[in-house]
C-alpha cells in the first residue's frame, strides 16, 4: 500500500508516534522520525526492526525553522525525497477557566501546537507538492471546534494548527499532495491501558485506530481526500 515511499513523523517518539511508525512499515513505507530524545529514538528503531534502508531517526529542535529545513534536507539527501509527513507533535495544558488560566499555558502550545506545524509544512512544502503521492496529515482534537471555557488555551491553538493544514491543502489544489486533519477527543494508547486494567475508556479512540487512519490518508485509497477533517469521536 506504501511501498517504496519515504514518510517523516514528527514527534514519532509520543505515545501514538510507535504504533503509526509500525502501521506505515508495515504497509512498506521507509519512516522517517524525529524526536528530542535520541535514546528513544534508539529504542524505537530496535522495536520497528526495520532494515537500515528503511528507517531514519533524528533529534530535531522543531521550534528552530533552520532546523527543521535542515531535517528535510537531510532526508532528501538521504532517500532522494520525501513523499509524506505526519504530524504527531502534542502536549495540553488545562483545567482553569480562561479568565485564570495563566497565559504562559498559551505560549507554550502555541509554540507545540501551532509553531511546529508552521516550520516542519515550511520545510516539507516542495518535497509534497513535487510527489505524486504527497500527504500531509495532523492529529488534532474535537476542541478546536467545540471549545470549552476551561481548554481555551489549548482549543485555541489546535484550532490554529486545523486552520494552517487546510490552508496548506488549499495550496495543494489542482496537484496530487493532499493535507487532511484527524480529529479525536482523547486518545487511548497501550500505556494506559497497562496503567488502568479493566478500565473502560468509552470517549476515547484506540491509538491503534488512529494510526490506522493515518496510514489510510497516506495511501492511494485516500488521493481524493484534501482539506477534509476525519473524525475518529463519538457524537458531535
Amino acid at each position: 500500500m506504501l511501498d517504496d515511499r519515504v514518510i517523516a513523523i514528527a514527534g514519532v517518539g509520543g505515545g501514538l508516534g510507535p504504533l503509526v511508525a509500525r502501521q506505515l512499515a508495515e504497509a512498506g513505507a521507509t519512516v522517517a522520525g524525529t524526536d528530542r530524545s535520541q535514546e528513544t529514538l534508539d529504542s524505537l528503531a530496535a522495536d520497528l526492526g526495520l532494515p537500515p534502508e528503511r528507517w531514519d531517526g533524528r533529534t530535531v529542535d522543531l521550534l528552530d525553522e533552520d532546523a527543521a529545513r535542515g531535517w528535510c534536507a537531510a532526508l532528501v539527501e538521504r532517500f532522494g525525497r520525501v513523499d509524506g509527513l505526519v504530524h504527531l507533535v502534542g502536549g495540553w495544558r488545562g483545567g482553569q477557566p480562561l479568565q485564570e488560566a495563566p497565559l504562559a499555558d498559551w505560549e507554550l502550545l502555541h509554540d507545540l501546537l501551532v509553531r511546529t506545524v508552521q516550520h516542519t509544512t515550511r520545510a516539507f512544502h516542495g518535497q509534497l507538492a513535487a510527489s505524486p503521492h504527497g500527504r500531509f496529515v495532523l492529529v488534532s482534537s474535537k476542541q478546536a471546534q467545540a471549545p470549552t471555557a476551561t481548554n481555551a488555551a489549548y482549543a485555541a491553538a489546535k484550532a490554529a494548527a486545523e486552520a494552517w493544514t487546510l490552508a496548506l491543502a488549499d495550496g495543494f489544489e489542482g496537484g496530487d499532495a493532499t493535507a487532511n486533519v484527524v480529529v479525536v477527543d482523547a486518545i487511548l494508547t497501550p500505556r494506559m491501558r497497562e496503567e488502568h486494567p479493566g478500565e473502560d475508556f468509552p470517549a476515547f479512540t484506540p491509538a491503534e485506530d488512529l494510526a490506522a487512519a493515518i496510514a489510510f490518508l497516506c495511501s492511494d485509497a485516500a488521493k481524493k481526500m484534501n482539506g477534509q477533517r476525519l473524525p475518529l469521536t463519538m457524537g458531535r
